[in-house]
């Protein structure tokens, strides 16, 4: 299982979201879309054996599981709409108790450190930031948690919750890169054991 647990600093939580304003009104919707969009798809399929949370302004959790994904395509509206579903459900959802507001994509009250403290015993929970290892020099994980930021950096808080929770701060490469791009990266990586199978 490959985990990836993207931070969302700017999405409204009110779920009262435009899909023609993705980029500014919803708080770089579009990114993040494009973040789920990599994690899940490939040309003709879908990867089964990923999961992502979405952890939205440190007060939300939406959870996609890949094996039980539908309607999830390549353009970023239906991405988006399945956000929005969850956002919409979130007031449904007691605490850390997930609802389901379509196959596959589950969303409770949670924020980024009980999102870490409830998936770390999956596996090696690995932060990627530019100041990390080379990710050349990090043997691959069988099942990696990769944390990763939306267009901002972490924030102090964000880090520290990271120093807590994370095995390994990792970098992609020599130039900071757009997180869905990282995540086509990560997956390269793995895909390939560590660039050493094609």
């Amino acid at each position: 299982m490959r985990q990836f647990v993207l931070v969302a600093h700017d999405v409204p939580l009110d779920a009262d979201l435009s899909l023609d304003d993705l980029a500014s009104g919803a708080g770089r919707l579009d990114l993040l879309c494009r973040c789920l969009n990599a994690a899940f798809l490939t040309s003709h399929g879908i990867r089964e054996d990923v999961r992502a949370y979405l952890v939205v302004q440190d007060e939300a959790a939406i959870r996609f599981e890949g094996s039980e994904l539908r309607h999830l395509h390549p353009d970023e509206r239906s991405t988006a709409a399945l956000v929005i579903g969850a956002l919409e459900a979130r007031s449904d959802a007691v605490g850390h108790r997930e609802v389901q507001s379509s196959p596959g994509v589950h969303v409770s009250k949670r924020g980024l450190a009980d999102v870490l403290a409830a998936v770390e015993t999956d596996g090696v929970v690995i932060e990627l930031h530019e100041d990390g290892s080379p990710v050349v020099d990090v043997a691959p994980p069988g099942s990696p948690i990769f944390v990763l930021s939306d267009h901002r950096d972490f924030t102090d808080v964000e880090a520290a919750t990271l120093e807590e929770h994370a095995d390994e701060r990792v970098s992609l490469g020599p130039e900071r890169i757009h997180a869905d791009h990282a995540i086509a990266v990560a997956h390269n990586y793995l895909d390939t054991e560590g660039y050493s199978r094609y």
